[in-house]
């Protein structure tokens, strides 16, 4: 995990993600997942990119499975951003661009 993501929990969700004020990009991933292993530098850099104006976290399914199911997670990675603790916009899958993933961001800012 980079330096401006923030690892995130079904305990801490409601908190870090639903009550912020800055708009939130969580990447739902797992250890063991190729795809996640491939667009984690993406994420991360999109995190950097943004620091201080949108919050970057992520969730590991496999360490929390109350969140992922209430949103229903079936693939990863799933990327899903959250504005005013409501779903914006979601993409499922490990073959996203930096440029596609912040103009996604930017777009909520």
């Amino acid at each position: 995990m980079g330096n401006f993501t923030k690892q995130v929990s079904d305990s801490s969700f409601q908190n870090d993600v639903l009550g912020s004020d800055q708009p939130v990009l969580v990447d739902f991933w797992a250890e063991w997942c190729g795809p996640c292993r491939v667009i984690a530098p993406t994420v991360d850099a999109v995190a950097e990119q943004f620091d201080g104006k949108a919050k970057v976290c992520k969730m590991d399914v496999d360490e929390n499975i109350n969140v992922p199911q209430r949103y229903g997670i079936r693939g990863i990675p799933t990327l899903i951003l959250f504005k005013n603790g409501e779903e914006q916009e979601r993409y499922v899958g490990g073959n996203i661009s930096r440029e596609r993933l912040a103009e996604m961001v930017q777009k909520y800012l």
